[in-house]
């Protein structure tokens, strides 16, 4: 009796491990899924669109900034990011001061954009 009991214990076990690591490969194949989707969709974003373009798949991210430099978020996690530099469009780099400007413009263009990286949010 003892050796059916402690069988049906040790099969139990094994049963309930193999769920929770078949959960847990669930769990590990949605949030890889959900990282690849974003990726590619991050990687529309290109050299020559503008910041309209961009803010379709990013928003702003706090911090320092000016017209033509910024950091942007993507908009389905604060944690992923990149650092982008625009062109201005109709208007001067630089204010009456020689300061680099201040003013954004939804027709600026992006000149550089970096490869998209993790790192915690920025608050002003």
């Amino acid at each position: 009796m003892r050796m059916s009991t402690a069988v049906l214990m040790a099969l139990c076990l094994m049963i309930n491990t193999t769920s929770v690591a078949e959960e847990l490969s669930l769990v590990t194949r949605e949030h890889t899924e959900w990282v690849a989707e974003s990726l590619r969709e991050i990687e529309t974003v290109r050299v020559g669109m503008t910041r309209a373009e961009l803010l379709r798949v990013f928003s702003t991210e706090g911090g320092l900034s000016t017209g033509l430099s910024r950091t942007y978020v993507y908009s389905e996690c604060p944690y992923i990011k990149v650092d982008v530099e625009f062109e201005p469009v109709g208007r001067s780099a630089q204010d009456t001061e020689g300061r680099v400007t201040l003013i954004e413009s939804d027709e600026d263009l992006i000149r550089q954009i970096s490869k998209p990286y993790l790192d915690w949010s920025a608050a002003d």
